[in-house]
């Protein structure tokens, strides 16, 4: 009794902890997009912009050849328009001329984040598809992006992916829907639509925070009653009862198609949404059961790699093996709310009460992590299926890529060094970015490239 008694304890002492640092981490997110939009603010107010247009008509010609860069951003993220004029990517879209931010439900589903994907680019009234809108108990369609950021996308006018976290699983997850024309009233996508896909920290395989956080390890799809997931859960459904208009449009969790707000639903929808009758965290519509090993299994095996499109991954980690032992490697370069989940996830091992998520699963290739995703998880697709795969240890080496093969980096940072706040990252930052779109702007193509002034054609390099 006293041995529970402790642990009980300890758990809800650990709660506590998690719920605060996450709590604070995002009041800290949030002010400082409060402060940085009255700053901004103030300055327009202060000092008229001196911004002539016909040098914005320039620039804006200068690039309508470049196919687009597609910035995905993870769970609890947003993307340009959201939190005033924070970045997600830290900036990061100002490194080149044609970059696309678009903002997805930060909770929302992979599958239901690609459907909106697809129309936030090709443009129209976003369709969650029939079969799947009534199985999961919203409404089909969602936001109308009339024209879309880039109408002209098709085969001749593929696009350029890099998705952070659960963002690189929604780009693959779109095109493998482009691949089957799942999209009524588009019947000529194809695969190809997609030219290159790079993830920084993908969630390809899943993770074994879903169930440090709440999820449980036997299915992957429900919740234990006391966790963080639990409180978050609470806290997501009171945000979209409420309805508050100015606070949504400044963030969103993406449920809007859940229609929960207290205008169509009154107080029993509430009741019914917080003791699970109704809404997304009742049909499993959320991103949590897709971020866990044996939803991503289950999502994996109808994703293929294809062979048209350049692939390129960089995995992180925040951890060391010393005398057997994976630990964090260090306290500085790890962010706040992650050392616990650093160290938690080093040490985990699988219930041996409750099957494994695959067949051959061993703890030890799930210790090493950044502090939300496992290394071994974000390297390349490995469940069920391992998909073709090369290690290498500089850029350099990308140079010359082969379509259909994922090419995988390691980096030493944790899930959050390369987002939102840039000088964490320092030189890295720059480094990591420049190379991703000098990736995309120089190396891959299809086509030979253009002939630029004062400079004689010639072939692209052949792959290796």
């Amino acid at each position: 009794m006293m041995k529970l008694w402790m642990v009980t304890s300890l758990e809800l002492a650990e709660l506590f902890v998690s719920a605060m640092v996450h709590f604070l981490y995002a009041f800290y997110i949030f002010s400082t997009a409060v402060a940085g939009d009255i700053s901004k603010n103030v300055n327009d107010y202060l000092f008229k912009s001196n911004v002539d247009v016909n040098d914005y008509d320039q620039s804006q010609s200068n690039v309508e050849g470049l196919p687009p860069i597609v910035l995905v951003h993870g769970i609890f993220g947003f993307g340009k328009g959201r939190l005033g004029g924070l970045s997600y990517f830290a900036g990061a879209e100002k490194k080149d001329e044609r970059v696309l931010v678009p903002d997805l439900g930060s909770l929302t589903s992979i599958y239901d984040r690609a459907r909106e994907l697809f129309y936030y680019l090709k443009g129209g009234r976003v369709d969650f598809g029939e079969e799947h809108s009534e199985a999961c108990g919203h409404s089909r369609f969602g936001r109308d992006y009339r024209k879309g950021q880039y109408p002209e996308w098709d085969e001749d006018h593929p696009i350029h992916f890099v998705g952070h976290s659960a963002g690189a699983q929604v780009i693959r997850v779109l095109q493998q829907m482009l691949a089957d024309k799942a999209f009524e009233g588009f019947d000529e996508t194809n695969e190809n639509w997609v030219l290159s896909v790079t993830s920084l920290s993908g969630a390809f395989n899943g993770t074994t925070r879903t169930y440090l956080d709440g999820m449980r390890t036997e299915d992957g799809i429900g919740m234990k009653p006391i966790s963080l997931l639990q409180l978050c859960r609470i806290g997501v459904i009171m945000y979209d009862w409420l309805d508050i208009s100015w606070l949504k449009t400044y963030y969103s969790f993406g449920f809007d198609h859940f229609n929960m707000s207290w205008k169509k639903t009154g107080l029993r929808g509430l009741v019914d949404c917080l003791v699970g009758n109704t809404g997304p965290f009742a049909t499993g519509d959320w991103v949590l059961p897709d971020l866990t090993i044996q939803g991503s299994t289950s999502l994996n095996s109808n994703l293929q790699t294809f062979p048209n499109t350049y692939y390129f991954s960089y995995a992180t980690k925040r951890t060391r093996r010393i005398m057997g032992m994976t630990i964090p490697s260090g306290v500085l370069g790890i962010h706040p709310m992650l050392f616990l989940r650093v160290f938690q996830m080093s040490q985990w091992r699988f219930p041996q009460d409750v099957s494994p998520p695959y067949k051959g699963y061993r703890d030890e290739e799930w210790q090493e992590n950044d502090g939300a995703m496992n290394t071994i998880s974000m390297t390349h697709p490995r469940l069920p299926v391992e998909h073709p795969s090369r290690f290498i240890r500089s850029d350099s080496e990308c140079q010359t890529l082969q379509p259909g093969i994922w090419y995988y980096k390691i980096v030493e940072a944790d899930h959050i060094t390369f987002i939102v706040n840039r000088e964490r990252a320092g030189v890295q930052f720059d480094l990591l970015y420049d190379s991703i779109f000098q990736r995309c702007r120089k190396h891959v193509f299809r086509k030979i490239p253009q002939t630029l002034p004062n400079q004689s054609p010639r072939a692209p390099r052949s792959p290796r």
